[in-house]
């Protein structure tokens, strides 16, 4: 029985590291987390190698029974929310509050956590929008107009990509949409700043967490996962460019004139 409770213990601490990194947890929380609750359940063998994309995590001595588990985690988008769940329950597991079998029921419903509403997501996108055109020097109508363009933004990444698009794809079109949206308005006399127009409208596709993780594993000396996690922000960052700089530039060449 014991050893069968350290097995589900050892389950319960892969699931928790599972949906820290998926959810775009720093690599030390990761496992910090593991060791914290495999601890709290008695088990003092565990050795966790936690990288961005995957978990191997082993157990065993003379006195535990020996366990290996390795999961493959792909990278995908931020759910801090999820994060702020799986460190609350590690507290409470650590408090001895939870079985490893209720530990583990709870870890499944954080991990189906559904996301926030369609409708806030699209509202959050245009204030961030809006309230960023204005930090970056734009005036109010400027803030409209990138205001309208976050809504558009996410009203075409929620209800017409909708994840049929590649991470790619997506931040190329996200971004051009953006950027003629903007510029359409400013050619009919509605908003008078047109850089910090786009720079406001694209905003919400900026991976801002994903380089603010990355920067936190490098400097914990975590190199591998920091490297790929700044690559893939770069990326991003480096596609959202792509979509702004084509969309001016096949309009300066069809349509002519200054735009900036």
């Amino acid at each position: 029985m014991e050893k069968q409770d350290n097995r589900e213990a050892l389950e319960v601490a892969s699931l928790a590291g599972d949906i820290l990194l998926a959810s775009g947890a720093e690599i030390f929380r990761v496992e910090e987390t593991i060791f914290r609750i495999a601890k709290a359940y008695g088990i003092d063998s565990s050795n966790a190698f936690v990288l961005s994309s995957g978990i191997f995590l082993t157990a065993g001595s003379e006195r535990e029974k020996d366990f290996a588990s390795v999961r493959h985690i792909p990278l995908s988008a931020a759910r801090l929310d999820r994060v702020t769940a799986v460190n609350q329950l590690s507290r409470e597991i650590v408090q001895g509050m939870h079985t490893p079998q209720e530990a583990h029921r709870l870890l499944l419903e954080i991990q189906n956590m559904p996301p926030k509403p369609k409708l806030h997501q699209i509202l959050a996108s245009g204030i961030g929008s809006g309230c960023f055109c204005f930090l970056f020097g734009g005036d109010p109508v400027d803030s409209l107009v990138a205001f309208g363009a976050g809504i558009l933004l996410y009203l075409y990444l929620l209800l017409l990509v909708r994840g049929r698009l590649s991470k790619i794809a997506s931040n190329i079109t996200g971004s051009a949409l953006v950027t003629l949206f903007g510029i359409l308005l400013y050619q009919c006399g509605i908003g008078h700043h047109l850089g910090e127009i786009i720079i406001g409208s694209i905003i919400p596709l900026v991976p801002g967490v994903a380089f603010t993780t990355a920067i936190r594993d490098l400097a914990d000396e975590d190199y591998i996962a920091g490297a790929v996690r700044m690559l893939d922000a770069l990326l991003v960052t480096f596609c959202i460019a792509m979509g702004v700089g084509l969309v001016m530039t096949l309009w300066h060449q069809w349509v002519g004139g200054p735009l900036l």
